[in-house]
Formats: structure tokens, sequence, C-alpha cells
């Protein structure tokens, strides 16, 4: 698994997270849609974490700098 996020997008897959765990604790997104906004926020949290987005590998994308 070879990384391929840079740290820009590592900041807004955690900002974004951060966002969407705040409109389901103020309730403002509720139900079925609170609880796939939850899952969104663990998957960006984890794809940024370990640095590895799985959909960027068909599409060739890769925002991390080259060593």
């Amino acid at each position: 698994m070879k990384r391929n996020m840079g740290t820009t997008d590592k900041i807004l897959r955690i900002s974004g997270a951060a966002l969407l765990i705040v409109l389901y604790i103020t309730k403002i997104l509720s139900g079925t849609l609170g609880v796939i906004a939850l899952v969104l926020a663990a998957i960006l949290i984890v794809t940024s974490f370990i640095g590895f987005c799985p959909l960027y590998l068909p599409f060739g994308i890769n925002t991390r700098k080259k060593d």
C-alpha cells in the first residue's frame, strides 16, 4: 500500500470529518443521514492517518509530494 495523500489533503479530510461530527452532535444531521455522515467521517479520518486513499488508484491521483 503506497501512500498517495499529501499533507494538505490530510488536513482537509480531517477538517471535513470534524465538521460532519459537529453537525451530527448538534443534531443538524440526524437519523439515517446522521449515521451516514458518521461513517463517512470515520472513513475520512482513517484514510488521513494511513495516508492512502483507495479511490485515488483507478484515477492515478497522487497528492503527495515527490521524494
